[in-house]
């Protein structure tokens, strides 16, 4: 099943290397927000996905200003969600010869805006 999102600016961030929970709970801030002032918000959040889910919101911002002659100002966060991406798998030595398995999550970012 397909979302149709026609007449909304879309922006993915994908492969982004930190933990979709971390990721989500920046999503729930901002999630419902005025473009400008989800900006806001994570302009003054210490995480690091912040500085990725903010990039990821300029992106389409631009993509609402260029592609589809949106306003801004008008805008907001109409959809903002993670999906889990790729896990790499590293292995570290333990005690007595055995191997501990270190999970590297990764997730992918979309921010969906709207009038």
């Amino acid at each position: 099943m397909q979302n149709n999102h026609s007449g909304l600016a879309k922006a993915v961030a994908k492969y982004v290397h930190s933990s979709p929970i971390k990721v989500n709970r920046i999503l729930n801030q901002i999630r419902n927000r005025k473009y400008k002032e989800a900006l806001t918000i994570l302009e003054f959040m210490p995480h690091k996905a912040a500085k990725i889910i903010n990039k990821a919101i300029k992106s389409a911002g631009a993509n609402a200003e260029h592609n589809l002659k949106l306003n801004t100002d008008a805008c907001f966060i109409r959809y903002a969600y993670v999906d889990k991406g790729p896990i790499l798998k590293r292995f570290s030595p333990r005690a007595q010869g055995r191997i501990y398995q270190i999970h590297k999550p990764s997730c992918h970012i979309t921010i969906i805006l709207g009038t």
